[in-house]
């Protein structure tokens, strides 16, 4: 059975850091393509940052470049999500996905098993 359990989430004031960690097991994330979304209260989920299996190539929204960075460290089985420069916008609740094709990365359909998330709240 896959699990995916994030951690990390909390409160930080604008400007602050935050790392997020995605523990799983049932499955080699080496062998995965691991992604991040995120959903704000009434929004839609939003694709975050996903790195691709095999060759990880890394993709990120538009509106974190530069400022959130995506790495995994495969002995531990767990995808990171470091997050810098932290602004009110980014509050949601963000959860780990993993999917096995490399197609479409950036889109929530196809990604296979889902953690529970983790609340962000970014205070201004």
């Amino acid at each position: 059975q896959v699990q995916l359990v994030e951690s990390g989430g909390g409160l930080v004031q604008a400007g602050g850091s935050l790392r997020l960690s995605c523990e799983a097991s049932g499955l080699t994330i080496s062998l995965y393509t691991m992604g991040w979304f995120r959903q704000a209260p009434g929004k839609e989920r939003e694709f975050v940052v996903a790195i691709r299996r095999s060759t990880e190539t890394t993709y990120y929204a538009d509106s974190v470049k530069g400022r959130f960075t995506i790495s995994r460290d495969n002995a531990k089985n767990t995808v990171y999500l470091q997050m810098n420069n932290l602004k009110p916008e980014d509050t949601a609740i963000y959860s780990c996905a993993s999917r096995a094709s490399v197609m479409a990365i950036t889109t929530a359909t196809g990604y296979s098993s889902w953690g529970q998330g983790t609340q962000v709240t970014v205070s201004s």
